[in-house]
Parts: C-alpha cells; sequence; structure tokens
C-alpha cells in the first residue's frame, strides 16, 4: 500500500538530532555469541522506524537464528535510544509501496493495487502476517526494550516470549485517533487485562514501564544502563533448557493462547481494521482519517 495508507504515531519527519547516524546501511544486524542469537533493529536515526527492508531482514535473521543448532535463544533489540516508534510513514527510507517477495502468506503483491485490494493484502503479509511468523518461532525470544514501543512497535515486542523492559520505556497505541481499533496484531486483550487495554485504546496514553510490569505484560524492569546485561543473563538462563523442552512448552503456551480466542480474535479485528481504513478512505483525505504523525507526535505518541 502507499505511504499515504500506513499508519501509526511512529516516525519523525526528520533525523532526531540528539541520534548519531545509524553505523550503517544495514536495517538490522545479526550478531551470534554462544548459545544467544542478538537481533538488533539499526535504523536509530528513525527511532527504528519499520520499512519494509526492515521487516524482511527481521524475518531473515529470524529464520537463521530458527536453523543454527547452536543458537537456543534470541534478543530482539533496537539500536539507538529507542526500542522501536513503528511503522515507517515519514523518512527518506519509506518505502510501503514498492514490492517485496512475499514470505508470510500467499497474497498478491499490494504494489500495483488500488484501496483495500492493496491494504488488506500488504497488512496481511508484512503486519498481522509476519508477526504471526515470528510468535512461531520455536526458541524463546526475548525483547530488550528501552525508550519508546509504539504502535508497531508493540507488535515486536508483543510477539516475543519475555520482555525486559529499562526503566526510561514507554509503550502505547494510539492509532484509534485515526478511527482505528488498534494496530494489526491486535493481542491487547491477552497481554493485558481487557479493562487495561480499553484505557490504554481509549486515551492512546502512554503506559509506563513499570505499569507494563504491574499488569503482566512485562516480566522484568531495570535501570536503562544495566538493560542488555540483564535481557542477556535472561537469554543464557533460558538457554540452559534443552531446546526441544524450550520449543514444545512454547508451543504449548501458544496454542493456550489460541484457545483463548487469540488467533480467531486477531482475525475478527483485522477485518474491523480495514473497515475503519476503507471509512477513512471515503470520508477524509486518506485511509488514516487525515491524521499524520506531527498530529500523532503533538498527541504524545
Amino acid at each position: 500500500m502507499s505511504a499515504a495508507h500506513h499508519h501509526g504515531p511512529e516516525a519523525p519527519d526528520a533525523p532526531d538530532a540528539s541520534e548519531p547516524p545509524a553505523a550503517s546501511d544495514v536495517p538490522v544486524r545479526y550478531e551470534k555469541r554462544g548459545p544467544v542469537a542478538t537481533v538488533t533493529m539499526n535504523r536509530p536515526e528513525y527511532r527504528n522506524a519499520q520499512n519494509s527492508a526492515m521487516t524482511y531482514a527481521l524475518d531473515r535473521a529470524f529464520y537463521r537464528a530458527a536453523e543454527d543448532d547452536e543458537v537456543k535463544t534470541v534478543v530482539l533489540a533496537g539500536a539507538g535510544r529507542h526500542f522501536s516508534a513503528g511503522h515507517d510513514i515519514g523518512t527518506p527510507g519509506r518505502d510501503s509501496h514498492l514490492p517485496f517477495e512475499r514470505r508470510a502468506g500467499l497474497w498478491w503483491d499490494h504494489s500495483d493495487k488500488q484501496g483495500a485490494e492493496s491494504r488488506f493484502a500488504r497488512e496481511s503479509e508484512v503486519y498481522l502476517g509476519m508477526c504471526r511468523r515470528w510468535r512461531e518461532l520455536p526458541k524463546p525470544v526475548v525483547a530488550s526494550v528501552q525508550g519508546a514501543c509504539v504502535a508497531g512497535g508493540l507488535m515486536l515486542a508483543w510477539v516475543c516470549d519475555l520482555i525486559v523492559a529499562s526503566e526510561d520505556a514507554f509503550f502505547a497505541d494510539p492509532v484509534v485517533r485515526m478511527g482505528i481499533p488498534g494496530v494489526e496484531y491486535f493481542a491487547h486483550p491477552w497481554v493485558m487485562p481487557p479493562r487495561v487495554a480499553k484505557e490504554f485504546l481509549f486515551t492512546g496514553d502512554r503506559m509506563s514501564a513499570r505499569r507494563a510490569y504491574e499488569v503482566g505484560m512485562v516480566n522484568r524492569v531495570v535501570p536503562r544502563e544495566e538493560l542488555a546485561a540483564e535481557t542477556k543473563t535472561l537469554a543464557l538462563r533460558v538457554a540452559e533448557m534443552p531446546r526441544l523442552g524450550l520449543a514444545l512448552t512454547k508451543r504449548a503456551v501458544n496454542q493456550a493462547e489460541d484457545l483463548q480466542g487469540l488467533h480467531a480474535g486477531m482475525d475478527s479485528v483485522f477485518g474491523l481494521h480495514h473497515l475503519a481504513h476503507a471509512h477513512n478512505a471515503e470520508t477524509a483525505t486518506d485511509a488514516l482519517g487525515g491524521v499524520d504523525i506531527k498530529a500523532m507526535k503533538r498527541a504524545g505518541g
């Protein structure tokens, strides 16, 4: 879909002047030390806004970790001050209009289509499809979250099995401001109690790391300077378990979530999500209801 169809309070319009430029043009870094593979989003100058290039690079990195028998656990991190401010809607690397080789499903190429035929196809692949694919990685994944974890950033953290957050981390999904019922990977009522999820969505307010810990959305909260070490310690502790035991246990818990309605619930909300896009496209200036990134940032996203 086109950039106008992309959404979320995610990427700033210009680089954050306080951030150093990325060390390279590689959107995702991969490093293996012992039994732990660390996958790092590497667009710090844009708060790790997720374009398609990053999404497919993440997919390749997770696949690499999955097929490496030496890797027992995976860490997902973000370079710089922020984990991820979500989907890329405002950087020079925005590429939502371009075709990519599809990996998560059999929907057609979105780039030469229009309207819902484009939006639904792309979001089925790059958002909902990819997240479901990564959730099924048969090795435990630990998210290491600092700074912003907003909208599309939530999806990346939520597919992970464990979340370690720094004290300065915050979580938000303010896309209801666009008339859209939350991000595509709609795990909200499963990662937090339903009434908390409603407040989280109805207000669009930031949730602190401490509050996220209180409602059970994250496992540990540590000072910013201890985040990397604490995440590594936890990943190594998990890696002491037998590989098959971990894979089967992960599958058992995931299946329990699905029996509680996670998979079917996401399918139903994905339809509502695209109903909102279509309504916006008919009644407003674009599929985002005319809300742009500057408006979302002013609102606190």
